[in-house]
């Protein structure tokens, strides 16, 4: 094969990929179909994130094009199966993006962008209407996203039909509710299933915050190893163990690698 001359080139990546697929190409890349390929795709999806929290571009655009990667492989899988063409996915999504946004493309005119989301969910069910589909509103929610992200992804739809508190304060009586609940409930899978209450309110106030649960948890998480490896790393300097320290101690050494973490 000759490789094509620009490689900044959109159509450069769909030749290397037909190439990798074909006859002669790569025995691994030959092999793989849509479902084989499910766990690396979520996989770079988390990667993209990863570099979105860290705030690294260079990170960024290298990870956006193992992502674009796989989305012109299953393209390209697709194609040789006579399921449909990338050019139908890139047609499908330029339709999609004009007839969602009338007030850009069209007469339409919206004061902000809440107004936009809640133009985006009425014209979506038109279409579904129009199509005859039966569907509930929060049914095109994929069910395996990370259970934090669903919760408050189906939260935010049936919110922008009105199911909704009136305000904060609702919420958070909901929520000291919840926790009572938990504390009476006598049974292991009564606490499991009050605990899941309690999350699921959590994600509720996040979202009329405009707090990204996943996001604000992958932070929280980052901020706890920062701060705990920095105790091993002290322990090990100093020849000491961790676990030999007292709670209080331990609470000592959190505290100074709370202060010199965020430094």
């Amino acid at each position: 094969m000759v490789l094509p001359d620009d490689l900044s080139k959109f159509e450069a990546l769909r030749e290397i990929i037909a190439k990798l697929r074909a006859p002669d190409g790569c025995p691994w890349d030959r092999k793989q179909t849509h479902a084989s390929l499910r766990e690396t795709f979520l996989q770079e999806c988390y990667e993209v994130l990863e570099s979105l929290d860290e705030s690294d571009a260079r990170k960024l655009r290298e990870e956006l094009g193992d992502l674009l990667l796989h989305i012109v492989l299953q393209a390209q899988i697709a194609e040789e199966s006579g399921e449909f063409k990338i050019e139908e996915v890139i047609k499908g999504i330029n339709e999609k993006l004009i007839r969602r946004h009338p007030h850009v493309f069209g007469t339409a005119q919206v004061k902000n962008a809440e107004e936009v989301l809640h133009n985006w969910q009425e014209l979506k069910q038109a279409e579904k209407d129009k199509k005859g589909s039966n569907d509930s509103l929060i049914a095109s929610v994929p069910k395996n996203l990370p259970a934090l992200s669903y919760s408050q992804e189906i939260q935010r739809r049936v919110a922008q039909v009105g199911f909704d508190w009136e305000n904060d304060r609702g919420v958070i009586e909901k929520l000291a509710e919840e926790v009572g609940e938990f504390q009476r409930a006598a049974t292991g899978k009564e606490k499991a299933d009050e605990f899941g209450d309690i999350m699921f309110t959590m994600a509720n106030i996040a979202r009329r915050q405009g707090i990204e649960l996943e996001v604000a948890l992958r932070e929280a998480n980052q901020k706890f190893y920062k701060r705990f490896t920095y105790m091993e790393a002290v322990c090990k300097k100093r020849g000491i163990k961790l676990g030999d320290l007292s709670f209080d101690e331990q609470n000592l050494l959190w505290d100074e690698a709370k202060e010199k973490t965020e430094k």
